[in-house]
């Protein structure tokens, strides 16, 4: 982002341009949470899964292309979780749900970060903003000035 005043008359545009910027940015933190509030929807959901599943429950298990095939949970107890980083490991049903619990807690800082960082953005448009609007006074005074001027000649 490029601070500084601009000169002359491509001042105005140069604001406009960098409000510009800063709502593409405050999308895209929209968009961002967004995904991330789905990927914690998906760990809710697994969660509740876990936690009614019990050895000998019948499932059904995606094997992609939106196609599942029925299987047994053999054992409950032996729950594989991701951990991130290509990393999985094997967990008890109680353990499973801390490792998704703790996923969830982790999405929850990263959203909070991201709303922090839309709030200074917010902020920096606001002052934009009222730049923006007091060079537009700063315009029509010196329009007006210069039509007094053109009248009392």
């Amino acid at each position: 982002m490029m601070g500084g005043g601009g000169g002359g008359g491509g001042g105005m545009q140069q604001l406009q341009q960098e409000i510009e910027q800063l709502e593409e940015e405050m999308d895209a933190i929209d968009e961002e949470v967004e995904r991330l509030q789905e990927k914690q929807s998906d760990i809710d959901d697994a969660i509740e899964a876990i936690d009614v599943l019990e050895s000998g429950s019948t499932v059904q298990v995606p094997v992609g292309g939106d196609a599942y095939v029925r299987a047994t949970v053999e054992d409950i107890d032996e729950v594989v979780v991701s951990l991130g980083g290509g990393y999985a490991a094997e967990r008890d049903q109680d353990g499973a749900v801390d490792t998704l619990e703790t996923k969830k807690e982790t999405l929850d800082d990263h959203i909070d970060g991201l709303q922090s960082d839309k709030a200074e953005v917010e902020s920096e448009m606001s002052e934009l903003e009222q730049q923006a609007q007091q060079m537009q006074q700063q315009q029509m005074q010196q329009m007006m000035q210069q039509q007094e001027e053109q009248d009392d000649e």
